[in-house]
């Protein structure tokens, strides 16, 4: 049985960044290659060897991380979106027809509250009048027209059928104004964040028309996207972890008290070659309704598997080395292969084996 891997491996990239650059003009630093006695370390003999003082690794803010085989859970890596919850979601729709003009500060993730005003609507200077005003005339029109009726309806000089059309003109008149000169206002229906703006400033809008949705943001949805070929992977997902392009590490569900809402009895093809798998989490701040982003599908857990933060982990020409701590000052370059990732850390299949107890 492996005990542990009792090299540490170095999980710095910046000081990655000095090692690797190790070169003859590197001597001037006090770095370069050291052929180091294998013999001493179980002859193991894997790649080029560093030599880095304790001085200089403080200086390049060098650590390192004992490693032991543990659990780790299989994962799936697919693409995904971040979504809002449909009973935590608005629209703010025209209320007449005209040029759109948006309050100042009006942008996308502008926090809003309930009948704060979101843009204003002018129907000024478009061929075809303002019908806003003409809705006005009539309302003014109508009242005349009622008020000479009404004393002569109380004499008994006009019919209750003429009083009674004179009264309604007036009524239907008055709804279709909107109390407000040269168009409309279009105000937040609720509190939350501005998630979309579905016209541009000066467009021409007819009346009912979306120009806006806003999310109250409590509660949202990741959606992953899971290709077919990974169908009998389904009964194994519990949970999922994801990263967005604007994200420095990924969010797992379990921090924001998340859930699977679509189980994998439930989750249908909804696109071609694609099963959406639903997730229900809490909105910390750090998640932005529409974003897409990676998503890492948390299934069945592999035992005694060797696993590094990707911090730990550099890049050449395609391949992935890590660099193991053979003693206080020696630093041994190790070629390896990657497994799954749950966009945080990630397996290591070969490059640190048994030999290194």
């Amino acid at each position: 049985m492996m005990k542990h891997i009792c090299r540490s491996i170095v999980i710095c990239s910046i000081a990655i960044i000095y090692m690797t650059a190790c070169t003859p003009s590197a001597q001037d630093d006090g770095l370069g290659h050291h052929h180091h006695d294998h013999s001493s370390h179980g002859g193991n003999d894997h790649g080029s060897e560093i030599v880095l003082s304790a001085d200089q690794a403080k200086k390049f803010g060098v650590y390192s991380q004992m490693v032991k085989p543990r659990d780790f859970n299989n994962i799936i890596k697919v693409s995904g979106q971040i979504e809002s919850a449909p009973s935590d979601q608005s629209i703010v729709s025209a209320t007449a027809p005209g040029i759109i003009k948006f309050s100042s500060g009006i942008v996308e993730g502008k926090k809003v509250n309930k009948g704060a005003m979101i843009a204003r609507i002018s129907s000024k200077n478009i061929s075809g009048g303002d019908p806003n005003e003409g809705a006005r005339i009539a309302v003014e029109a109508t009242k005349r027209e009622l008020d000479r009726l009404t004393p002569l309806h109380e004499d008994g000089l006009v019919t209750t059928k003429e009083y009674n059309a004179a009264k309604q003109a007036y009524e239907a008149a008055r709804a279709a104004y909107s109390g407000s000169p040269s168009g409309g206002i279009a105000k937040a229906a609720t509190s939350g964040a501005i998630t979309q703006l579905l016209v541009k400033e000066g467009e021409y809008v007819t009346a009912g028309q979306p120009i806006a949705t806003i999310s109250g943001s409590t509660r949202l949805t990741l959606r992953a996207d899971l290709p077919e070929k990974y169908f009998n992977y389904l009964p194994t997902i519990t949970t999922a972890s994801f990263k967005a392009s604007y994200a420095t590490q990924a969010t797992h569900l379990n921090e924001v008290n998340g859930k699977m809402v679509s189980t994998p009895t439930t989750a249908t093809a909804q696109q071609s070659g694609y099963i959406p798998i639903h997730f229900s989490f809490d909105n910390n701040g750090s998640a932005i309704p529409g974003a897409f982003v990676e998503v890492y599908l948390i299934g069945s857990t592999k035992p005694n598997a060797i696993v590094l933060p990707i911090d730990g982990i550099t890049e050449q020409q395609g391949k992935h080395y890590v660099y193991v701590k053979l003693d206080d000052e020696c630093y041994e370059k190790r070629l390896v292969t990657l497994g799954s990732t749950n966009g945080s850390e990630v397996e290591i299949l070969s490059g640190l084996s048994r030999k290194d107890e």
